[in-house]
């Protein structure tokens, strides 16, 4: 698979590369992003990743057990605090807070009211 002249292999080792503090420049130009950091540790190598959550610019939280745990933080942060979805995902949260979560189950977009209803005749 290729990817703007290179293939994913190579773009997953720069990516890989990137050091801590290049990420978290990169940090500062993000709306709302879960980011994964893997740390070595110690001469054998042994590594773990820590997950955290940015909005604006800003870590919220860190120290996440899992990005699975921190998805689902950001989703009640939104919530929470009535926040805009990013443009690019904006449907996408708003299925995971409407439809799964059935938050607000009232007040859906017509693009998620046909989803729903094509999910209930199946």
């Amino acid at each position: 698979m290729e990817f703007l002249g290179e293939s994913a292999e190579e773009l997953i080792k720069d990516y890989m590369n990137v050091s801590g503090e290049e990420a978290k420049g990169d940090q500062v130009e993000q709306v709302m992003k879960i980011c994964v950091f893997h740390v070595r540790e110690g001469d054998e190598g042994l590594s773990h990743a820590e997950v955290s959550i940015v909005i604006e610019g800003t870590e919220v939280l860190h120290s996440c057990p899992s990005v699975a745990k921190a998805s689902l933080l950001l989703i009640g942060i939104i919530y929470a605090l009535n926040l805009s979805y990013p443009s690019k995902l904006k449907f996408t949260f708003e299925v995971f807070l409407k439809l799964f979560l059935e938050l607000d189950v009232l007040k859906l977009s017509p693009k998620v009211q046909s989803l729903r209803k094509k999910l209930q005749c199946n």
